[in-house]
């Protein structure tokens, strides 16, 4: 008789780039001291005192930007000085909902201080403004959020930070430089659900894990980007396409890169100039999730297996451990195919794992419902157990109290470019159609100079990392 598994509840144009570089330098100085200290937390200058607000300026204003802005509105520690969106509707609506929010929490009901700019660059200049939330396409995360770091200004980017393993490399190594808190957009890390079991099976709750489950979902049927060139279109009034495409590859306008008229679909992702579809944009948040758990989020696998050489139609890493990490496209392969958990259990939702060990397994998944596991005993113990647990707070507010203190943030910059690092090593597989051996320490493939090529890219002229 089968016992069913227990359950718990649930700015301008004018502004060059040599001229921009001038500005962030005097903004923020030598690069020899670690995380340095904003203004807003020191209370120098006639700077807020510390524990008030830190002053933020949001860049992108899309689906994702605006609910950023609302969150950031939201807070009494801190306070939105400027918005940017190359797009003037967008643009602009940012800025109304900014003052109009402000002007609501003054006796006189007015309130106009929201600056708009339509280049990032301009907002960054501003030595006023000590962090940026970076919301754009994927195509201009990395560079942004180097030129913030260099801006002197603390950063939390969405997922995922890079569009190449280089270019998230580079990325780290300048908010390292710089000393900027950094925090990855990768939010489910900070549930309390996921951080009380996350923290079990670090701690190991489940004994050594031997496989991790994570299911990729599909942009639009593309697993990975593709290289598309649509009719070119009128550029709407309004919208500075040059500035949108940025560093990324040359593509004429068309509604489908910029506005999908489908409820839900991010329009730019399945396009490889300007996304990394789904293998990366989803899995950067199971990327996240697992690799902690399984304590490897600050490197990697030390192979990827193409689904041609594996025994199902998955996609696996292996890490050096010996934990593999298995991509399914559905849950019921892993009952079916590979027999990880009883038929019986009750298995769903998009973000998150699955994690299999030697004293049974658990789910921690997004949108799931009761977490699942086996046997009931594991969550006897995992209420006991009272180890460390990162982000103990919600992401963003994480991320202003780090601010503050500057410690790191639970998904910093390191975290951020392994967790992206999985979905582009998947990318780089599934182009070249095989198994690839991957060195996490060096970060190349060994003596695979075809696949080492994947790792960059080329950034349109006359922008640079």
């Amino acid at each position: 008789m089968s016992v069913a598994p227990f359950q718990i509840s649930s700015a301008e144009h004018g502004v060059t780039r040599r001229r921009f570089l001038g500005r962030m330098a005097l903004a923020s100085g030598a690069a020899a001291a670690p995380y340095l200290i904003p203004a807003s937390a020191r209370g120098a200058d006639g700077a807020v005192s510390p524990g008030n607000r830190i002053t933020l300026g949001l860049i992108g204003h899309g689906r994702m930007g605006q609910g950023h802005l609302r969150w950031c509105l939201g807070r009494k520690d801190a306070q939105v000085l400027a918005v940017c969106d190359v797009d003037t509707v967008r643009r602009e609506e940012a800025q109304r909902r900014a003052n109009a929010a402000y002007a609501g929490q003054r006796a006189s009901g007015a309130y106009k201080g929201c600056a708009a700019y339509n280049d990032y660059r301009e907002l960054l200049a501003r030595p006023d403004i000590d962090a940026v939330v970076i919301v754009t396409p994927d195509h201009w995360h990395a560079l942004i959020a180097a030129d913030a770091a260099r801006a002197g200004k603390d950063i939390y980017c969405e997922k995922p930070v890079s569009l190449t393993i280089q270019e998230g490399r580079r990325l780290a190594e300048v908010v390292t430089t710089y000393g900027r808190v950094f925090q990855t957009g990768t939010q489910y890390r900070s549930m309390p659900k996921t951080r009380r079991i996350c923290n079990f099976v670090r701690n190991g709750g489940l004994g050594r894990v031997k496989q991790a489950f994570a299911l990729w979902s599909r942009c639009e049927g593309s697993l990975v980007p593709v290289n598309p060139r649509l009719p070119s279109q009128p550029v709407p009034e309004g919208l500075d396409w040059d500035l949108w495409v940025g560093p990324a590859a040359w593509h004429d306008y068309n509604q489908r890169y910029h506005r999908n008229p489908i409820p839900g679909v991010v329009p730019w992702a399945f396009c490889e100039d300007f996304g990394a579809a789904s293998v990366t944009w989803h899995h950067s948040h199971s990327a996240d999730v697992i690799q902690y758990a399984i304590g490897q989020e600050r490197s990697g696998p030390v192979a990827i297996h193409h689904p041609a050489d594996s025994e199902f139609p998955t996609l696996t890493y292996r890490y050096a451990d010996g934990t593999l990490l298995h991509l399914v496209g559905h849950w019921g392969m892993v009952k079916k195919d590979y027999g990880a958990v009883p038929d019986h259990a009750q298995l769903g939702g998009n973000f998150g794992g699955l994690f299999v060990g030697e004293r049974g397994w658990i789910t921690s998944m997004y949108g799931a419902g009761p977490t699942q596991g086996e046997p009931q005993a594991i969550f006897r113990e995992m209420r006991r157990m009272n180890g460390p647990v990162l982000g103990n707070v919600g992401h963003h507010s994480n991320w202003l109290q780090c601010i503050k203190s500057r410690a790191r943030t639970s998904t910093d910059e390191e975290i951020g470019h392994r967790s992206a690092s999985l979905g582009h090593l998947a990318i780089v597989a599934f182009k070249l159609g095989r198994s690839l051996i991957w060195d996490p320490v060096r970060e190349v493939f060994p003596g695979d100079a075809e696949a080492n090529r994947l790792c960059s890219r080329a950034m349109r002229q006359p922008w640079r990392l």
